[in-house]
């Protein structure tokens, strides 16, 4: 059974597919999880403390996901490929990714270089016969498409 704070971060991001993130209220997402406003304040203290969690939960999965990628396709491009898939179909990521909020996402906490160096090091350790400029040149190629397809 997930936790209230996972019921919480799921609610988000539902709520999150329905409409920009200004727009998204903290009663509605407590009420989605089954929990009280007081629960939600109590686990991230505000709304932007929510917003921080979800964008570091998204971020956490794409690196898993990308992670998992390599690691089945032994391949970069198609790794780089599901990269773009994700953002394209998550506002999260994709504003995590470019820097870009104005998709409707909550604002951002860690920079989208530090978020591509990330992924660049895990495609390294993944792929030791690529180099990592290599590795970071097809993430970053991936993340350009989602600015200028």
């Amino acid at each position: 059974m997930p936790t209230a704070r996972e019921s919480l971060l799921e609610a988000a991001g539902a709520a999150l597919e329905r409409r920009p993130w200004r727009r998204v209220r903290m009663v509605e997402v407590a009420a989605a999880a089954g929990v009280s406003r007081q629960t939600l304040y109590n686990e991230f203290g505000d709304k932007e403390g929510l917003g921080a969690a979800l964008a570091a939960h998204r971020t956490t999965l794409l690196i898993d996901g990308f992670a998992a990628q390599l690691a089945r396709r032994r391949s970069l491009g198609g790794a780089a490929d599901w990269i773009l898939a994700t953002a394209r179909a998550d506002r999260v990521v994709r504003a995590a990714l470019t820097g870009c909020h104005c998709a409707g996402a909550p604002p951002i906490g860690v920079p989208p270089a530090r978020l591509i160096s990330e992924l660049r090091d895990r495609a390294a350790r993944a792929l030791p016969h690529t180099s990592a400029i290599d590795c970071e040149s097809a993430i970053r190629l991936a993340v350009s498409h989602l600015i200028a397809p």
